[in-house]
């Protein structure tokens, strides 16, 4: 569907609901597609391609708040939905913070984000087992030195489109693609175990996806840095966190920053704002206007237009993330109600620069479970990855843990390398922290 279709049944369902007696609503119809094929051992294991089209509503009815999704949107469909939805609503409490932002706060941030592949319509199944024939015979071919006992490729491609409306005139439509490919790779361990490695890489257009050749140099090189992996001895070391994990160990820092976790008084970072809580040298920031990246919008989910906004500045920690809603619970101006991309700006010296310059660290390159607590800022870590000695790779680590707490952390940490990841919303290089506990041996 177009954009304005999207819109017309998003301004119908809008009047239905006003007509049987809500006072506001905000209505987002969406359409979506995601085509997904993977081969193994030569052979298609899974081929998956889904459409959908739903309604996400949100209602205010005597003052009191309630949310609903359906995806039945024939006219007498909607009309019974919202007569329930509607009389469900009328047994909340009331709760007037939930009610719709004020019309001249929203608005879409007006730059051309290009997240849409305008050559996305003319992908083909056809195309799609080619790819995925031509990955996995790369890979094969890659690793055939290789103790590998199987490999597993997969493409995959998704496109969305979206209008959102609200009963005081709010308006705005939004489409995206995404792709993407890469492989997983099992091994066979001299010492009987089955270690496994995995490259993806995502985009929104598939002209900015890599070669295979490359995801299966990517894939090899991280499948051999698995294969006789164990535990290095207990300690404090420097922590060399890869920039495809980024994530995992900043993330712990997005929970406690969160309205809903300020509010709530379970977050260790509650008066903190304004503070010097990390290193000086450690920034962070929200931006999701970069032309191109997975996280980019032209507004938030409350339709507050976007803006690049920092989390951490030179150590000080500069913004909660506050949804209208929490905003008003908190009595604080909004920000955002939720990540976009995260970006650590890059420093000046390479990956391999730092790693030389260490005489002994762990790289970090995977998790494998583990939880963080947004209360204490504590955190525990399963992880793999690499001995760093005298600045070299010595072998591989796993079997251990990684914990500490978070402002620890944030104060350990000592520089980042020059090159970004740009293949997911945590748009960061790889980074150095010192003193940090690991368990093992």
């Amino acid at each position: 569907m177009s954009h304005e279709q999207l819109r017309l049944i998003a301004e119908r369902i809008v009047g239905e609901a006003q007509r049987l007696g809500a006072e506001e609503a905000r209505v987002q119809v969406g359409e979506g597609s995601y085509s997904q094929l993977e081969r193994r051992d030569g052979q298609v294991e899974k081929a998956q391609e889904s459409r959908s089209r739903s309604a996400g509503l949100s209602l205010m009815v005597d003052g009191r708040f309630s949310a609903h999704s359906t995806n039945d949107l024939r006219p007498e469909a909607v009309t019974a939905f919202l007569e329930r939805a509607i009389a469900a609503t009328r047994f909340m409490e009331p709760d007037p913070n939930r009610a719709l932002p004020d019309l001249e706060q929203m608005g879409a941030a007006e730059v051309d984000l290009d997240a849409v592949d305008p050559e996305f319509d003319a992908w083909s199944p056809d195309d799609r087992r080619e790819a995925a024939e031509r990955l996995e015979a790369v890979c094969a071919a890659a690793a055939k030195d290789d103790p590998v006992r199987s490999i597993t490729a997969y493409v995959w491609d998704g496109r969305s489109d979206s209008a959102l409306v609200t009963s005081h005139g709010f308006s705005s439509s939004w489409s995206g693609t995404s792709v993407g490919q890469g492989a997983t790779v099992s091994l066979e361990d001299a010492d009987g175990r089955l270690p496994e490695a995995w490259s993806t890489f995502s985009t929104r257009h598939r002209g900015d996806l890599p070669d295979a050749e490359r995801v299966a140099a990517d894939l090899v090189e991280r499948g051999r840095l698995r294969l006789g992996s164990k535990a290095a001895e207990s300690g404090r070391y420097p922590l060399l966190l890869d920039r495809r994990v980024v994530g995992r160990m900043l993330g712990t820092l997005l929970g406690p920053i969160s309205g809903t976790a300020i509010y709530e008084q379970r977050s260790c970072m509650a008066g903190k704002l304004g503070e010097k809580i990390a290193a000086a040298g450690l920034s962070l920031y929200d931006d999701p206007l970069i032309p191109r990246a997975p996280g980019s919008r032209p507004h938030d989910g409350d339709g507050l237009p976007s803006q690049r906004r920092a989390i951490l500045e030179a150590g000080v920690l500069k913004m909660y993330f506050l949804g209208v809603y929490n905003g008003r619970r908190l009595d604080m101006p909004p920000t955002t109600s939720g990540a976009s991309n995260l970006i650590v700006p890059p420093g000046v010296r390479s990956e391999a620069a730092i790693q030389a310059g260490l005489s002994r660290a762990i790289r970090v390159e995977g998790f494998l479970g583990g939880n963080s607590n947004a209360t204490s800022g504590d955190f525990s870590y399963g992880v793999l990855g690499t001995l760093i000695e005298d600045g070299v790779a010595v072998r591989p680590v796993s079997e251990m843990n990684v914990s500490g707490n978070l402002f620890d952390l944030l104060d350990s940490f000592v520089e980042a390398a020059s090159e970004p990841w740009i293949y997911s919303s945590w748009r960061c290089p790889t980074l150095l922290f010192d003193d940090v506990q690991f368990s093992g041996t």
